[in-house]
């Protein structure tokens, strides 16, 4: 009797597990949000999050909230990281002309050494295009 017992809940279990999707569903209105230039969602960036809610009555601006010092710091960091690759990427790519240079003229150096030719052989060797 145990058996039926094990083999209908192990039944039950199985068609009542559910089905989990890995895969990122899309947002509502994401498409048309990309296709006009906005961001994903209306809350990653834009007014509605980056400017403040409110003011004080004679004009001042508020304090910023925690969440807009946050992304204030973010792109600080990556305007910093951006501009320090780039210099990198400025330097690396002048040290591999200057290397590129460098091997150039050492073959011309090379060449310059060779023997060259005298008396006849000078006179017959045709010009180099």
């Amino acid at each position: 009797m145990a058996t039926p017992v094990r083999t209908w809940c192990c039944s039950v279990l199985r068609l009542s597990s559910r089905q989990f999707s890995t895969t990122r569903g899309a947002q509502a209105g994401e498409k048309w949000r990309k296709e006009q230039g906005l961001a994903r969602s209306g809350t990653e960036y834009g007014p509605m999050t980056d400017l403040p809610d409110w003011s004080y009555a004679d004009g001042r601006p508020a304090p910023l909230m925690k969440g807009q010092l946050r992304r204030k710091q973010e792109r600080e960091d990556l305007a910093r990281r951006i501009v320090m690759l780039s210099t990198e990427m400025d330097r690396g790519m002048e040290a591999w002309r200057e290397k590129q240079e460098a091997a150039k003229s050492m073959e011309e150096d090379k060449k310059s050494l060779l023997l060259k030719p005298k008396g006849s052989l000078l006179m017959k060797k045709k010009p180099q295009s």
